[in-house]
């Protein structure tokens, strides 16, 4: 209860963090069934939580994908939280450029690939990357 007073957590996430504090595996999976049952444990709202916090970040959907499966969340759970918001993410990718870059247009070739890099390295797919470089905004 202790970690999720802090914040959420995925099942497999809490279940490693419970096995790494010393507590018999024996006893963990019944413990997580009767969470989840009493509703105080969902992986669909962990996910929903996670990815918004990261978004809100800068991060884009390759990275936040990355991250929720190293949390051992399932790939169904991961594609229905990001591929419903694919044209919000183009406008996420502009906004962490503008951030990071300022909104002035690309002076060359060079500025525009060291951008790209930027948005390639904080998980934005090359459309999105195209999108926010080349000034195509979904607003």
């Amino acid at each position: 209860m202790d970690l999720l007073a802090r914040r959420e957590h995925g099942s497999a996430e809490l279940r490693s963090k419970l096995i790494v504090k010393g507590y018999p595996e024996p006893l963990i999976d019944p413990v997580l069934s009767t969470l989840a049952t009493e509703g105080l444990q969902n992986d669909e709202r962990f996910v929903e939580v996670f990815v918004r916090s990261r978004r809100e970040r800068g991060f884009g959907p390759l990275k936040i994908a990355a991250e929720l499966r190293q949390r051992g969340v399932s790939d169904e759970c991961i594609d229905a939280a990001l591929d419903s918001r694919d044209r919000d993410w183009r406008v996420a990718a502009a906004a962490a450029r503008d951030k990071r870059f300022g909104a002035a247009p690309l002076a060359d070739f060079k500025e525009r690939a060291r951008q790209a890099r930027f948005l390639h390295g904080r998980g934005y797919t090359s459309e999105q990357i195209r999108a926010a470089l080349g000034g195509e905004r979904d607003e």
